[in-house]
């Protein structure tokens, strides 16, 4: 697929990626990462006595830093020299992701716009919890493509 091509999917879900694990070890990572060490997050037995969860859960800006890795492969664009995140218009975090439980992405596309040195794409973003009756983050992600 090209630039060009990409606006004719304005409109269409163009991906739902695979399945992906949470594991407590990330989230820990995350915590480190972020110097965010809220309890909720690190101590299981708190959490499960403690928390409406019942167990620990990843940080929801954890949650939404996964898109990069769920999108890798979304939307194979050739003549392109750099893909970056550009921002997002609307985030929300529905439902707790506990650890261990698994996510994957639903990905449509909003809208392409060209500015001089390629387009932004925006994508309408969901991501589901494996057997989960909300999505866990939903949001309006803007990825600049840059043309070769």
């Amino acid at each position: 697929m090209t630039l060009a091509m990409l606006g004719e999917l304005v409109g269409r879900e163009v991906a739902v990626t695979e399945w992906f694990a949470i594991k407590q070890e990330r989230i820990d990572k995350f915590a480190d990462a972020t110097e965010d060490w809220q309890w909720i997050h690190l101590d299981r037995p708190r959490a499960r006595r403690e928390s409406p969860y019942g167990a620990t859960v990843a940080h929801g800006f954890l949650t939404l830093s996964m898109l990069s890795y769920l999108s890798r492969n979304i939307l194979p664009v050739e003549g392109i020299r750099l893909r970056v995140n550009y921002g997002l218009n609307r985030v929300r975090f529905p439902a707790p992701v506990r650890e261990g439980w698994r996510i994957r992405g639903r990905f449509t596309l909003l809208s392409v716009k060209e500015f001089a040195e390629g387009v932004d794409v925006t994508l309408d973003v969901t991501v589901e919890i494996e057997g989960g009756e909300k999505p866990c983050c939903v949001a309006e992600w803007i990825v600049r493509y840059y043309a070769s």
